[in-house]
């Protein structure tokens, strides 16, 4: 007999669900109730909270121990991750579904959790082989979905594909962590169109070479910088482990928590950049290099690519701490306005 259920009525599990089904349960209902997805709901943001609360609390085994005992007041009030930071990290923005699908993360923790197979070896390939149908669709459904973006432009409507751009960079910017993603895209798509737009040159009979430099270089980069943020979030895992066995813990650890929340942000942002990033880089050739489409065409989608992500690279939100990357001393500089 547990001395409340709250938790578990708002997560809609049974007070002896297993640690997957309350994990499986916290990602299917937190798309439901995220902010992004109830805009006219006032107590939206709240909602989502008390839902992240439940989960950090039934997701740590000496946690969910207390609150079985004790109740809410029995559950050390350490500091906890803003909920929505880490869902927007974990499994991307509703705001930019069209523009990056399901984060690779997103659809690993969704299949690891459906899949019943048991043997290691078979458990592990079945995966796989999920995982790869799950980014073929994946892609499909942005090449699609950009093709249409771009139309406009290529039909020679210019003027309204820019104010389209903008007026989007915009609203795309209000997201958490809005500003960081469209830079990613815009990146892509600019190097993508550039590449594209450049192929055909040379210099002293030797094809440029510049584009693919630059983008090499890049990819390098951002696999340094995923494998680096793979290894802070172990480290941190393995500090904070290392302080909740040592004196005054729950004072300490809180102190720490709150010390290397940032930086644990910022790791899984840089995990996930190098799926995006690789994800995008797919999606752009394969609309750029359509066979059944004319050479004109494409380079005018290359035009159209390049043009949209110079707008999105260009976008700037209001700085919040808890949405943002950025830090701090960098906000007055870089507070935006809405597009005229």
């Amino acid at each position: 007999m547990v001395k409340e259920i709250k938790y578990y009525e708002l997560l809609g599990v049974s007070p002896d669900a297993s640690a997957a089904e309350i994990k499986k349960a916290y990602y299917l209902k937190a798309r439901l109730v995220h902010p992004d997805k109830n805009p006219h709901d006032p107590k939206a943001a709240e909602n989502f909270q008390a839902l992240g609360e439940a989960y950090q609390v039934l997701s740590d085994p000496e946690k969910r121990e207390a609150y079985d005992k004790y109740g809410k007041t029995g559950v050390p009030q350490d500091f906890m991750i803003d909920p929505a930071a880490v869902f927007g990290m974990l499994f991307g923005s509703d705001y930019f579904e069209d523009y990056i699908g399901q984060l690779a993360l997103a659809s690993i923790s969704t299949i690891e959790l459906e899949e019943e197979e048991t043997v290691p070896e078979i458990r592990k390939q079945k995966i796989q082989e999920k995982i790869k149908v799950l980014q073929k669709e994946r892609r499909e459904k942005l090449v699609t979905i950009l093709k249409d973006r771009l139309q406009p432009f290529v039909d020679g409507r210019r003027d309204e594909f820019i104010e389209w751009a903008k007026s989007e960079a915009f609203r795309l910017s209000q997201a958490a962590f809005g500003e960081a993603m469209l830079h990613t895209i815009g990146y892509i798509y600019t190097r993508q169109g550039a590449k594209e737009l450049g192929k055909g040159k040379r210099y002293m009979k030797v094809p440029f070479l510049a584009e693919w430099v630059r983008d090499k270089g890049h990819q390098i980069k951002s696999q340094v910088m995923a494998a680096s943020g793979a290894v802070s979030l172990i480290q941190i895992q393995e500090d904070l482990k290392r302080l909740s066995q040592g004196e005054n813990k729950e004072e300490t650890l809180m102190k720490a928590m709150e010390d290397k929340k940032d930086a644990m942000i910022n790791s899984l942002w840089q995990i996930n950049v190098v799926d995006i990033e690789t994800t995008l880089s797919r999606v752009c050739q394969m609309v750029l290099k359509d066979s059944t489409v004319s050479k004109d065409v494409l380079r005018a989608q290359a035009r159209a690519l390049k043009k949209l992500g110079t707008i999105f690279q260009g976008a700037k939100a209001p700085y919040k701490r808890e949405n943002s990357l950025r830090t701090e001393d960098a906000t007055s500089k870089e507070a935006a306005s809405a597009p005229k």
